[in-house]
């Protein structure tokens, strides 16, 4: 699966501001799964929201990763990932749970490019919004456990630079188009 490139990190440091960008460049893309869960959600007036059901809302997390793998595996590359199924054992790491083996499992199933960009955090950029209710120090430790989760799965971490998005793109495709 080279074709699949993850975008990850902690909330507010511009991942889906440049995943837009590069969506406007004719990239294809994957929607974010943690506000669309936190969305419907809302909306039906369910459960599976992190501050409810914790566990619930991993599970729909990974439920959304799974279908957004399978669904982005037909399409041509690259195809930008707005995170992928290892960042569900970065948000167990975070949680300080134990990740379920269910988890590990698709972890190592589910492949992306080898190289996965992290977007750092950034405070300039940094904001709440009505889906994102994280603060600054876990956007921090957000972006610490991506940093350590998928480095476990085999993956190359690269951190994009504190830059214009279309500084930032243009790092991504470069990269990309390099085979790294």
């Amino acid at each position: 699966m080279d074709h699949l490139v993850v975008v990850t990190g902690g909330p507010g440091s511009g991942k889906t501001t440049l995943l837009d960008h590069l969506s406007g460049l004719g990239f294809p893309r994957t929607p974010e799964a943690g506000r669309a869960i936190i969305r419907d959600q809302r909306e039906i007036g369910g459960t599976g929201l992190v501050w409810k059901d914790a566990r619930l809302f991993g599970e729909l997390m990974l439920q959304w990763e799974l279908r957004s793998h399978r669904e982005a595996a037909d399409r041509p590359g690259p195809v930008f990932c707005d995170r992928g199924v290892p960042d569900l054992v970065g948000w167990y790491l975070l949680q300080g749970e134990e990740v379920p083996e269910h988890v590990a499992e698709a972890a190592r199933r589910f492949r992306y490019h080898r190289t996965v960009f992290v977007a750092p955090p950034w405070p300039e950029i940094f904001g709440a919004d009505p889906e994102r209710h994280q603060s600054w120090d876990e956007a921090v430790r957000t972006h610490a456990a991506m940093v350590e989760a998928y480095p476990a799965y085999g993956y190359k971490i690269v951190e994009l630079p504190l830059a214009p998005v279309a500084e930032r793109a243009a790092f991504v495709l470069e990269r990309v188009h390099a085979g790294h």
